[in-house]
Formats: C-alpha cells, sequence, structure tokens
C-alpha cells in the first residue's frame, strides 16, 4: 500500500499537523455521542504517522465518560481534528473532514456503532474507537 503525507487543521489555522496514510483513504463515521454531534469521520493511524507541525499551545483537552480518550480541540475556534481513541491509546483518530482535499484520491467510509462500544469491542480493529 502506497502512503502519501496528507496535511490539515482546523478551521483558523492556528492547528496543522501531517499524517502518513493511504491516498485512498478507509473511514469510520461512529454514531457515539460526540462523534455524532461534532460529524467526526476517523482516519485512524498509529502514532508513528502523525506529526503535530504547530499549534500546540492552542489545543484544550476534553476528556469523558471513561476518562481514557483525549479529545484535542482548538481553543480558538472549537475545531477537534485529532483525538487519541480509548482503545487504542498508542493511535490517533484524525478527522478526516479537517484534511486538505490535494493528496485525497478517494474515501470509503464504513459505520461504526460507537453507542455500544462496550458490546462491539471485538469488532474493532487496530485503530478503532
Amino acid at each position: 500500500m502506497t502512503m502519501v503525507t496528507h496535511r490539515g487543521g482546523c478551521h483558523c489555522g492556528r492547528i496543522r499537523f501531517e499524517v502518513d496514510a493511504p491516498a485512498n483513504l478507509e473511514l469510520s463515521d461512529c454514531n457515539c455521542s460526540i462523534c455524532a454531534m461534532t460529524g467526526y469521520l476517523h482516519l485512524k493511524v498509529p502514532k508513528s504517522a502523525f506529526r503535530l507541525l504547530q499549534g500546540e499551545e492552542q489545543l484544550t483537552n476534553y476528556q469523558f465518560n471513561t476518562g481514557v480518550a483525549k479529545h484535542f480541540f482548538c481553543s480558538h475556534c472549537g475545531i477537534k481534528s485529532f483525538y487519541v481513541p480509548r482503545s487504542h491509546p498508542d493511535g490517533v483518530s484524525v478527522n478526516a473532514r479537517c484534511l486538505d482535499p490535494e493528496t485525497i484520491t478517494s474515501t470509503e467510509i464504513s459505520p461504526f456503532n460507537g453507542q455500544n462500544w462496550e458490546e462491539h469491542i471485538h469488532e474493532l480493529s487496530p485503530l478503532d474507537g
């Protein structure tokens, strides 16, 4: 699988990052409370494939429920462009809606039942959740 470097960030541009992933993106659309409310589309990658380029000082961390996932959002514009999922704290989930479109060839979106996350944990791929 050929990897490309995608760039992205938040709405105001204070947060910018790079992520190594295929040009043909496989994304998850989770129906849990926070993902459904924000319209988050998950691109899951190992931490080593994600690089925060700027804006670390602008990030605010929101944790809820179990307190394990680290939801980072821009303290200026409020956009959550990436987070550390609770199921795989060694990975990063990037919001595909925050990627610059130039390097994306296609997207395939699969639903994920995050409302019943605990019941479906066995169905998760290595970087889901």
